[in-house]
């Protein structure tokens, strides 16, 4: 016996009254909010797949099954077989499922066969945050940040993969052949030698599969090949090299909810700006929106088309210029004179336009002087016989965006401060595996049972569970 310390009940005592599933369940509990949100859901509406069945055993309703995935994905339970598990021991999963147990087949089956309707619930969420007057800074941090998918580094090839692959089995094969050649001259009928003769026929058989995949390779649009998820791309991520997917985000910077995100396999940030800020203003039911991204996003066509649409962008210019590391003056040391139409160079010099030209669909104009050859200042300008400007025609809307990003230098920090937040939350909830599912359609529906997590866990802490679920039951 264990005296002086709390002691628990006998496990073969018999209770008259027995205990109600509900009085294990705390009134401030995460799992009342998720039972509240499901039920209030127009399912059918929402476009979930299940009919009750005619004959036969009859399946699962949709709500369950969504309970169960919004509660796995808040407490850090992913897998299908660990929901399976939690049905049978969680009492919080006993009472949001009313002592159900399905599956991991059918639990699978049903995050695998409803993305498009999980997507929905995800925004339907975010349109419970903007009736709860959330969003009212009209301001969003966009980013984007590589997640792993499945697929290993050694299953995915790009074209210098590929070539550094084939190198390498090519040289082992010439080495092995002049070791077999060798052991050939001095006794034949050595082991080492049918040991060397297996090698080489291993790696013959390594080179016909890699050429294999070389054609398949040569077929897709983006020149490189997945084996286990087909839909993963090699990125670059801080320097290094991961197999995954681009998630890109659009964060309110008052409560660092997430408010638009989507998944894809394009590395690059350039071409994301326009569209993200476009679905996150629609979101969050705003005439105009402010968006500040990092020197990533910076692209002249897309700030353009924020414009157009009335989107205020804040994004630094990269320093992508390779003169100031030669020692020459960049770009910046010319001061373009709207009144003239001209440049002024360090020295002092005109620089007028003399070119008007189509490049990369834009409409360039050509700005360069003639009295470069004799000036003091050549050498620290340009290596060729005069330095030319180019200025694109709708330069006012960079020099408009440079302007306000430099005239508000704590706004980058607060970007840093606003998407970074949701990101690393994600990643460590995640694992070090990030993406459990194959193919983008698929990853798509998994990131958005965890943007669902993360935004209601985080309008928990923000206002607490009772009121969460006054404002959804209201």
């Amino acid at each position: 016996m264990m005296s002086g310390f709390i002691q628990g009940e006998d496990r073969d005592q018999a209770t008259l009254f027995p205990e109600s599933l509900d009085e294990y369940v705390a009134e401030d509990s995460a799992v009342r909010v998720v039972d509240v949100f499901v039920d209030d859901l127009d399912i059918s509406g929402l476009g979930f797949k299940g009919e009750p069945a005619e004959t036969g055993r009859p399946g699962y309703h949709p709500r369950t099954l969504l309970k169960l995935y919004i509660y796995g994905y808040l407490n850090r339970v992913q897998s299908s077989r660990r929901l399976e598990r939690e049905a049978q021991r969680n009492v919080e999963v006993m009472w949001l499922l009313g002592r159900l147990a399905p599956d991991f087949k059918t639990i699978a089956e049903f995050r695998r066969h409803n993305g498009e309707a999980i997507r929905l619930v995800c925004r339907e969420f975010v349109m419970l945050c903007r009736k709860l007057n959330l969003f009212a800074g009209a301001f969003v941090a966009i980013d984007g940040s590589k997640f792993k998918a499945v697929n290993n580094r050694d299953k995915n090839f790009t074209r210098a993969k590929m070539k550094r692959r084939l190198a390498e089995v090519e040289a082992s094969i010439e080495r092995y052949l002049t070791e077999l050649s060798e052991a050939d001259r001095h006794e034949p009928d050595e082991p080492r030698a049918q040991h060397l003769k297996d090698k080489v026929a291993a790696l013959k058989e390594e080179m016909s599969r890699l050429k294999k995949l070389e054609a398949r390779r040569l077929e897709a649009p983006d020149q490189q090949v997945s084996l286990t998820d087909p839909d993963a791309r090699s990125m670059n991520a801080r320097g290094t090299g991961i197999v995954g997917y681009n998630v890109q985000a659009a964060v309110d910077t008052a409560h660092h909810l997430i408010v638009e995100h989507e998944v894809t396999n394009v590395g690059s940030d350039r071409h994301q700006l326009t569209r993200m800020a476009g679905k996150a203003r629609a979101a969050m039911g705003r005439d105009e929106l402010s968006v500040v991204a990092d020197c990533g996003y910076y692209r002249a066509e897309e700030f353009k088309a924020c414009e157009e649409v009335g989107i205020t962008a804040y994004v630094p210019h990269p320093m992508t210029s390779p003169n100031r590391a030669k020692g020459q003056f960049d770009r910046t040391a010319f001061r373009y004179i709207a009144a003239d139409d001209e440049y002024e160079c360090p020295a002092g010099e005109r620089l007028v336009r003399h070119v008007t030209t189509q490049q990369g669909g834009k409409t360039q104009h050509r700005y360069w002087t003639s009295k470069c050859a004799p000036c003091p200042l050549k050498s620290r300008c340009t290596s060729g016989k005069e330095r030319r400007i180019w200025r694109w025609e709708h330069e006012p809307i960079l020099d408009a965006v440079r302007a306000r990003t430099n005239a508000n230098p704590d706004v980058m920090r607060r970007r840093r401060a606003t998407v970074e937040h949701p990101f690393g939350t994600l990643k460590a909830w995640m694992g070090s595996t990030h993406f459990s599912m194959k193919r983008l359609k698929h990853v798509n529906t998994e990131m958005s049972l965890h943007v669902l997590a993360y935004n209601m866990k985080r309008v928990i802490n923000l206002i607490g569970t009772r009121p969460l679920i006054a404002a959804i039951q209201g």
